[in-house]
């Protein structure tokens, strides 16, 4: 890890801290966001991601490509935090900005290196995520408000899936938590926004979120 990377790193979790703060502050409001709260989140979310590329380029990766593929997946999620922040509604750009992003860790891992038994195990265990979360929020989809949203959601959760089993089947312990809280964070959105709400998610959302991506950044070393 070069000093660099390290800074970027260190600035990158003071900038997240930040928009959890002010996320929190918004949610104990009831979910009213005062003009200084929403202007942090407005900068310090979009921030985070965008010195995640900077320290993932700063880095001495174990595979110069495998991080090619990984600064294209935090782009790609950096182009969904804005899409999903937005003040108009903009979840399928938003939700298509992150399968791409999905897509391009994909490839990363396979890059890296899967191992069929690694792969296997965690193909059991994201079928067993989607057995108990995942046809809920399919379910609450098509009989809700938004029936359309069926097909892209179902295609962001296999897909997502898919990203979960390859970095189990890299090995790397990083990696496998990085995409576990990715799967937390986005499964804890879908079901908030399908099927009911839960105390204080933004804040577990958005911190889940950050921790994951920080945590495939530093997999690369």
């Amino acid at each position: 890890m070069t000093g660099t990377a390290t800074l970027l790193l260190a600035l990158a979790a003071v900038a997240a801290v930040a928009d959890w703060i002010a996320v929190d502050r918004a949610e104990l409001a009831g979910g009213v966001r005062s003009a200084a709260n929403q202007l942090v989140e407005y900068v310090c979310k979009p921030l985070t991601l965008a010195l995640l590329v900077g320290a993932a380029l700063a880095l001495d990766p174990v595979d110069p490509t495998v991080r090619s593929w990984f600064v294209a997946a935090l782009v790609l999620s950096l182009a969904g935090d804005v899409f999903l922040m937005l003040p108009q509604d903009r979840f399928v750009p938003g939700l298509a900005s992150f399968l791409l992003g999905h897509v391009a860790y994909i490839v990363g891992f396979f890059v890296e290196g899967v191992d069929p038994r690694g792969f296997g195990l965690g193909l059991v265990v994201v079928a067993l995520a989607v057995a108990v979360i995942g046809i809920q929020v399919l379910r609450a989809v098509q009989s809700g408000d938004e029936p359309e949203l069926g097909v892209p959601v179902l295609l962001y959760m296999l897909v997502i899936s898919l990203m979960v089993a390859c970095a189990i089947g890299t090995g790397s312990a990083v990696a496998i938590a990085g995409a576990v809280l990715f799967y937390v964070s986005d499964s804890l959105i879908a079901w908030n926004r399908f099927v009911a709400a839960t105390p204080r998610a933004r804040l577990s959302i958005i911190s889940t979120y950050h921790l994951a991506q920080a945590a495939l950044v530093v997999s690369l070393v």
